[in-house]
């Protein structure tokens, strides 16, 4: 049984023009006999900040493969800006999660960054100064100017992520994607990557899906949440779907939610990590 919770309003001052970025009609992802999720519909409007939680294996990374075009959706519709999802779009930008770079790897951060707008192109890349304008201009934007010339490998691991949404918004997107971009990352680095994302959605009115086994670093910028679990979803803010109740039902077992301040700690959940605090 899957529950649909109404659509909270955009924001006030997010460049809301009414159309949907993203919209899901019936969709289902399947492997075989095994149902990730199914009966999904979902509209996502300019500037909607919308965390996607659940255990794994609960389908996350095959609904962003869906979203880039890398993955068909078993039923249903998906449309993306009123068309299907293609690999390489402009439309959509990806953050991958924090992996560590060798230390001898020559590429370096702006290299990395011009690769998202040029690297998709066969033969020679593009030249010129409005290229490398472009390419200074993202990576002024996300606070990695200083360090732009040095190897990727020498980075941190926040200087590393930052240098990834350079890269993930060089083509301007009006989608942006973030695949557990915090994971690895101390607290501080989480704080300022997630800030940069919420920036971006806040100034461009660009929407965000943002995959995550913690909710907490994020929470004071979701609008909604899609939670993932046992072949089922609920989708709505985040008071609402983080529920004992709501948890409960999707597992299939009890879990207890525990609001304190401003942090959920789920305690619990089936072959689940950590989506909101602490679980055990």
């Amino acid at each position: 049984m899957t529950e649909h919770t109404a659509v909270s309003p955009v924001e006030p001052g997010l460049k809301a023009s009414g159309a949907t970025v993203l919209s899901l009609q019936g969709a289902m992802l399947a492997y075989g006999q095994r149902v990730l999720w199914q009966d999904l519909d979902l509209d996502v409007r300019p500037g909607e900040f919308i965390a996607v939680l659940g255990p794994n294996g609960s389908g996350k990374t095959s609904f962003l493969r869906a979203l880039l075009g890398q993955q068909t959706l078993s039923a249903g519709k998906l449309l993306i800006d009123g068309r299907p999802p293609r690999r390489g779009s402009n439309l959509v930008g990806y953050i991958p999660q924090h992996r560590a770079v060798a230390a001898h790897t020559p590429l370096r951060a702006r290299d990395l960054v011009r690769l998202g707008i040029d690297g998709h192109r066969w033969g020679l890349p593009l030249g010129g100064g409005r290229l490398r304008r472009r390419v200074e201009e993202l990576l002024t934007a996300v606070g990695a100017a200083p360090y732009a010339d040095l190897p990727l490998g020498l980075l941190s691991g926040g200087e590393q992520q930052r240098v990834r949404i350079a890269q993930a918004l060089a083509t301007d997107p009006i989608l942006l994607l973030c695949d557990e971009p915090l994971l690895s990352l101390d607290l501080n680095h989480q704080q300022a990557v997630a800030a940069l994302v919420d920036q971006r959605r806040r100034e461009h009115g660009t929407a965000v899906l943002f995959v995550t086994h913690e909710i907490n670093p994020i929470l004071g910028y979701v609008d909604r949440v899609l939670y993932l679990a046992g072949g089922r979803f609920r989708i709505g803010p985040p008071a609402e779907v983080m529920t004992s109740a709501v948890l409960s039902e999707l597992y299939g077992s009890p879990v207890e939610v525990i609001r304190a301040r401003d942090r959920f700690v789920v305690v619990g959940a089936p072959g689940s990590d950590d989506h909101g605090g602490e679980t055990s």
